[in-house]
């Protein structure tokens, strides 16, 4: 028989070797984690918290801050130009979701299986994303100028128009339908590659059983392809909502924000305060308001498509 005091000498150094070994496996994982955590707190935490501080401050672009909380934020509830911004950014989010939503996924339904020219078609509709964001609008800044762009000779020639379309600074609703065309063009191959992923990733067998038991390719989509696609939808629809809600530059380059302040989004409305008022205190105040929006807006969404699914 085995003495129990070697036993139990036994079992403790099993335990005491555990124990290090798991305190071995923590150390490395910190350590690997360290520098990631080091960007975040950097790059993200820093600037955080110094824009809270910010937002508590008048904060002058030249000159020192003084603590003046919570006069920032009451001075955004005062100011009109804020209200218009957030009304104008809400009916552009959702114009903008529901269209290129529906764009995306259209494309990637096309191009979901292969064939002959597919990969012609693939590469074909991603393209615009490979461009950057401040050169695709300047390329349509380009395209639908008067003066410089193809765009009204060419409706000229086929007798669409019998005369130059201001299409970014005459009349609002034209410059609304210009901005939303921009982005449909420029997101909706990226949108339609991450959609794609999720439509190949369902297993064929599931599609070949529908048919088997009598499913039209309606009833398939609605019992198969949605249900399973729920998180890539989930992903596509935060990051629309989300891009639209932070739009600048489709609205600072192509309409200047006008015609007056027609297409003038929030964050346009943050830079003027910051760079054209000078008052650093009332722009972080909006950023945090901005922020905080976010964070509700897709936690919300999130626990919703969370809640429904199967």
């Amino acid at each position: 028989m085995t003495d129990p005091l070697v036993a139990r000498t036994v079992a403790r150094r099993a335990v005491s070797r555990t124990r290090s070994r798991g305190r071995s496996a923590r150390l490395t994982g910190l350590t690997y984690a360290t520098p990631a955590l080091l960007v975040v707190g950097l790059f993200f935490l820093a600037p955080l918290g110094l824009v809270v501080w910010m937002s508590l401050h008048k904060w002058p672009l030249l000159g020192s801050p003084t603590f003046n909380a919570p006069e920032n934020y009451q001075k955004i509830a005062d100011n009109s130009l804020v209200v218009d911004a957030v009304v104008f950014t809400l009916k552009y989010t959702a114009v903008v979701t529901v269209l290129l939503f529906a764009v995306s996924f259209g494309l990637a339904l096309l191009v979901q299986h292969g064939g002959r020219w597919v990969g012609l078609f693939r590469g074909a509709f991603f393209l615009p994303a490979a461009v950057g964001w401040a050169t695709a609008t300047l390329l349509f800044f380009g395209l639908l100028s008067n003066q410089i762009g193809p765009l009204d000779g060419l409706l000229r020639a086929i007798g669409l128009i019998d005369e130059p379309v201001s299409w970014t600074a005459g009349d609002p609703g034209v410059a609304f339908g210009s901005t939303v065309t921009l982005v449909i063009w420029r997101w909706a191959g990226f949108n339609m590659l991450i959609l794609l992923t999720g439509l190949q990733s369902i297993p064929p067998e599931l599609y070949e059983a529908a048919r088997v038991d009598g499913a039209s390719p309606v009833q398939a989509f609605r019992r198969i392809t949605l249900p399973l696609m729920r998180p890539t939808i989930a992903l596509i629809l935060c990051l629309m909502i989300t891009g639209s809600l932070l739009g600048f530059e489709q609205f600072y380059i192509l309409t200047r924000g006008g015609p007056g302040n027609s297409t003038t989004s929030v964050v346009m409305v943050i830079v003027r305060e910051a760079f054209v008022r000078f008052d650093l205190g009332s722009a972080a105040a909006m950023s945090v308001l901005v922020l905080v929006a976010l964070v509700a807006l897709n936690a919300l969404q999130l626990a919703f498509i969370q809640k429904r699914s199967p």
